[in-house]
């Protein structure tokens, strides 16, 4: 791996750029963060597993930084997050040792088929996300729920892109919430407790370049902050034109890897 010297204040003011808008764009979506700052880690040089490790840390302080202005509406949701978090911290503790041992071409082709699933379904259907719903949420919807959840906790801990995508869906449908309350609680759960689980797991990887890790907490945190204050003055109908490019940008980027990765 490259020392830290290897790396020129140039290359690093790059590295910030690309996390800072990255995660603005990731904190108005929902997620996709990974579709940008992950890729830009590999051209670093830096190997898979340690860009991996490095992107889920800084995601980190996104999820922090996407969290602080709408903290205070999470007590009418404490159910929710704590099934995310009880359920899809083990997922993401497992997808995380999956890392070392399998192949993740055919897990990209099928994350990035469900995001294209994903952008079209919302783009049909102009009324998803935009007001609340109340909804009926029998045994059956909270069985099925968490399932999803520790299925998406696996996707996070091993390839990371594009879950937080999943997550906010699949809280929009079982619940009836709004984008805006979606991306809330996703990046409070997934953004914090799942990323931070899954770096902890990939801590025993090996030494980080301190330096490039500093760079990318800073621009995922300011980040971060921007894209929620911009989610909150433009409403829902922006984060769902958002969310409905970054699922088809995500779906068309995951397939491409898939064919280059397999050919």
């Amino acid at each position: 791996m490259q020392t830290v010297q290897d790396y020129s204040s140039f290359k690093l003011v790059i590295l910030f750029l690309v996390s800072f808008f990255s995660n603005v764009f990731s904190a108005i979506s929902g997620g996709g963060a990974g579709l940008i700052q992950l890729p830009a880690l590999l051209l670093f040089g830096i190997p898979y597993n340690q860009a991996l490790a490095l992107h889920k840390i800084a995601t980190v302080a996104l999820g922090i930084g996407g969290s602080l202005r709408n903290f205070r509406s999470f007590n009418s949701d404490l159910s929710i997050i704590l099934s995310l978090l009880i359920i899809g911290i083990p997922g993401v503790l497992f997808g995380s040792s999956l890392v070392m041992i399998i192949s993740n071409e055919y897990l990209y082709l099928i994350i990035g088929l469900v995001s294209i699933f994903l952008g079209s379904y919302s783009f049909t259907k102009p009324d998803l996300g935009l007001a609340k719903i109340n909804k009926n949420i029998d045994y059956l919807t909270w069985t099925r729920f968490i399932s999803f959840v520790f299925v998406i906790g696996i996707l996070n801990g091993s390839i990371s892109s594009g879950t937080g995508l999943l997550v906010t869906i699949l809280l929009i449908k079982t619940f009836g919430i709004d984008f805006l309350k979606a991306i809330s609680i996703t990046f409070f759960s997934v953004g914090i407790f799942w990323n931070a689980s899954g770096a902890i797991a990939l801590t025993r990887i090996g030494v980080f370049p301190y330096n490039i890790l500093i760079v990318l907490l800073s621009g995922s945190f300011l980040g971060g902050l921007l894209g929620a204050h911009l989610s909150n003055l433009n409403g829902n109908k922006l984060i769902k034109r958002f969310f409905t490019f970054l699922c088809f940008l995500l779906g068309l980027s995951l397939c491409l890897r898939f064919i280059k990765e397999v050919l």
